[in-house]
């Protein structure tokens, strides 16, 4: 059976083919070449053409013109969804993002507008020849990070690709030629011109698409670090007590939990880089070195980062969660029942295991904590159905009493009970209210 992924290699190829078939010139284009030529498997396909919008347009009525201006079409087919996108070459951008003027073109010019060579090769599907103006196929084989043409220019027409470069160096684990990385640090300050939400969407990519601890290094080396994410950078220097924290400060301790995280969601992600971000603010010398409730203060510093970079508020309050309660398990020997299980009913609770996880193995190392809890968790969950609520709030109102904050003190107790274990059923539930409780 096919997987999606070559199903979406077909339609790509079924595109061209119709287009070529009409005597327009079209060629698979960008990163699906790149990554087919690394062996790799592209989770998008784009289509570059010498047809016009409206001529794409035309022979797919199943399409909806994006940007007409710059010549993209996305084209609709059963298969997926397909950028096509007319040749052209790019006038100056004086915005640091968008082209103030589009000319259509031919395939080496589109070539030549492109961000990084690995990224400006095309692929005629009815041969299978790998068209490439930039030497983007000897610096895949090099395995080198490198701008098309002046890397000043290419990072002054859009700022991100300073970020990107650092993505797609860890991603690949290629090096930046040297004239590009020199034009990084150069061009740091660039940054600060591109919009939250497109860093929010770079930093995400850089941490879950693999190797995030090496790209955080270049940002680092480059002076990006502290232009994006000045808090984390502000860690440098911050002692830890080495018998805990052998790896040394907290910028040590915080970059390598990135080496930990396996196939990470954002949420995950976001938690593991900023855990820690309170500690600067916490720090105390007395027996030994300690941070008392850095897990507090960096939870209200996360979600201010958070926030800045436009990230969900759901993703945030998740977040800001984990950061809280990335303390708690330390005390799991000395737990109540109660609240252990009310831990294991949370839905963040396995994510919080995981960061849990990560934060030892950055550390001292020892896991068999977190195997006893896991273990435990297991257990719960195979007893999940007991735990649901015995009472809920008509039932309260059934029994006389009225609605107000008493309510939730009530359910939270009889929820803590059943927890522990003191009682089963729902007329359990019942004498224990009316034993600690007198409707009003």
């Amino acid at each position: 059976m096919k997987n999606k992924y070559s199903i979406l290699e077909k339609g790509a190829r079924e595109i061209c083919h119709i287009l070529q078939k009409k005597g327009y010139i079209a060629y698979l284009a960008g990163g699906c070449v790149r990554d087919l030529l690394l062996k790799r498997q592209p989770i998008d396909y784009d289509i570059a053409t010498n047809a016009k919008p409206e001529e794409v347009s035309y022979l797919f009525p199943r399409s909806i013109t994006l940007w007409k201006h710059f010549g993209v079409v996305r084209v609709l087919t059963p298969d997926g969804e397909y950028e096509v996108t007319t040749f052209r070459s790019d006038g100056p951008y004086l915005d640091g993002r968008h082209p103030s003027s589009v000319v259509f073109s031919s395939p080496e010019e589109d070539a030549q507008r492109r961000d990084f060579t690995i990224n400006a090769l095309f692929l005629d599907p009815s041969t299978n020849k790998v068209i490439d103006y930039v030497e983007g196929q000897k610096d895949i084989q090099r395995g080198i990070i490198r701008t098309v043409g002046n890397p000043y220019n290419r990072f002054s027409e859009d700022y991100l690709r300073l970020l990107r470069s650092a993505r797609f160096s860890a991603r690949f684990r290629f090096k930046i030629e040297e004239h590009t990385l020199k034009a990084m640090k150069e061009l740091h300050a660039g940054i600060q011109r591109v919009s939250a939400e497109r860093i929010r969407d770079e930093i995400v990519k850089i941490l879950i698409e693999g190797n995030p601890y090496f790209a955080f290094l270049i940002l680092d080396e480059t002076k990006l670090l502290p232009e994006i994410l000045p808090e984390v950078s502000a860690l440098k220097g911050i002692e830890q007590d080495p018998e805990y924290h052998p790896e040394g400060d907290v910028f040590n301790h915080t970059i390598l939990t990135l080496k930990y995280l396996k196939k990470s969601s954002p949420v995950l992600a976001m938690a593991s880089l900023l855990h820690d971000i309170g500690k600067k603010q916490t720090i105390t010398y007395s027996d030994r070195i300690r941070f008392p409730k850095h897990e507090a203060v960096g939870a209200q510093m996360a979600k201010q980062i958070m926030e800045q970079l436009k990230f969900s508020r759901s993703d945030t309050e998740n977040v800001v969660w984990l950061i809280k309660n990335h303390m708690t398990l330390l005390q799991y020997p000395q737990m109540r029942e109660s609240t252990r299980k009310r831990l294991f009913k949370n839905p963040l609770f396995p994510l919080l295991l995981e960061l849990v996880s990560i934060d030892i193995q950055a550390s001292f190392g020892d896991l068999s904590s977190i195997k006893t809890i896991q273990n435990d968790y297991e257990e719960f969950l195979k007893e999940t159905p007991k735990y649901e609520p015995l009472l809920r709030g008509k039932d309260l109102i059934a029994l006389g009493f009225s609605p107000g904050p008493l309510f939730r003190f009530i359910l939270n107790e009889v929820e803590n009970a059943q927890l522990d274990g003191n009682i089963n059923t729902r007329e359990d539930a019942i004498q224990f209210v009316l034993k600690h409780w007198q409707p009003s």
